[in-house]
């Protein structure tokens, strides 16, 4: 089985190296970009199964980087940030990615949250589970997002979060529950993930069904409504 390919883009070659060190005596392939354009080029050509990206990059910043690989590819993407401004990682979620560490980091805690992303993106089991609506099929074996007869390219963490919900059908989860059941209690973020989650959600499927809805419960949370 072939080793499982990480792409690090930082324009200080001293945290490269340092996690690269790390990834590789984890058995990680690591290939390393210095500036939002190389960044780009080593992606397309190596296709990673996570990035590793920094935001305050030469040539395109991860901002930029961020929504180029969205377009393209749903595999996870971690943020590596200085700003540890509530603005920036809102801004970092809704561009799609999967989680953010703020520097200075730990190089073991990186690994944790690489570890976390991969195992959260792993299927349950060897059996096709997925959840079937009018117009909507969510199958979480394959990560597919079926919506009206189309396959959405959903990143991991808004397909989870569907799962989960759809999985549960009319029961309101607050987003403290959601953080918790979903995201795991590896991560750190706030509440306001969960908003801008829902929100990328309801752009792939408000619309499409009279017989489902995703549902906002002032004052609660959330949850997927069946009629």
């Amino acid at each position: 089985m072939p080793a499982t390919k990480i792409l690090v883009v930082d324009d200080d070659s001293n945290i490269c190296e340092l996690l690269r060190l790390y990834l590789e005596k984890e058995g990680y392939t690591v290939f390393l970009a210095y500036n939002g354009e190389e960044a780009l080029s080593v992606f397309k050509a190596q296709t990673p199964d996570l990035t590793l990206l920094d935001i305050m990059l030469p040539k395109l910043d991860g901002w930029q980087v961020c929504r180029a690989i969205r377009k393209q590819s749903s595999a996870p993407i971690i943020m590596l940030t200085a700003k540890g401004e509530t603005f920036d990682k809102v801004l970092g979620l809704e561009l799609g990615a999967d989680d953010y560490v703020v520097k200075p980091f730990d190089a073991k805690e990186v690994m944790a949250r690489v570890k976390a992303v991969f195992r959260r993106c792993a299927p349950p089991s060897d059996e096709v589970k997925e959840v079937v609506y009018d117009k909507l099929i969510i199958n979480i074996t394959n990560y597919e997002l079926i919506v009206d007869g189309k396959q959405i390219d959903t990143p991991p963490k808004e397909f989870e979060l569907i799962f989960h919900l759809a999985s549960n059908p009319n029961r309101v989860f607050t987003r403290d529950q959601l953080l918790d059941e979903v995201w795991g209690f590896d991560y750190y973020g706030d509440s306001r993930t969960v908003d801008v989650h829902v929100k990328r959600l309801r752009e792939k499927l408000e619309g499409v069904s009279s017989q489902w809805s995703l549902k906002t419960v002032w004052g609660v949370g959330y949850k997927f409504e069946v009629k």
